[in-house]
């Protein structure tokens, strides 16, 4: 059985328009793995940034207010107001670090 040239033209027109599309379609997602992957690194990052800017405001804080204790002999009350202090300067510290809140001050001029 004898096909006709055109048909067959037209097939091979439709592969190769399938194949291109495919080509495309593999390269696109490719593109999209790749710009994935910082991505998540970047993250894990932000992630290690914002837990240690927490951390350090938390052993900042114990650590002075155990000093203060030491010196003034107020046994438990330094250490547990300058631990507060320290919570809460880390997470301001966390806030600001994430883009939460701006670093400006009151009474600071808008750039």
């Amino acid at each position: 059985m004898k096909t006709d040239p055109s048909s067959d033209k037209e097939l091979s027109d439709r592969l190769d328009r399938l194949e291109n599309t495919l080509d495309a379609a593999e390269k696109r997602r490719q593109d999209e793995e790749r710009a994935k992957a910082p991505a998540g690194d970047r993250g894990l990052g932000q992630a290690f940034r914002l837990s240690t800017e927490f951390i350090a405001g938390i052993i900042a804080g114990a650590g002075a207010g155990w000093l203060f204790d030491r010196f003034t002999g107020l046994s438990p009350w330094g250490l547990i107001v300058f631990l507060m202090l320290g919570f809460g300067a880390g997470l301001l510290n966390v806030l600001r670090a994430a883009g939460m809140i701006s670093g400006r001050r009151i009474g600071d001029k808008k750039p």
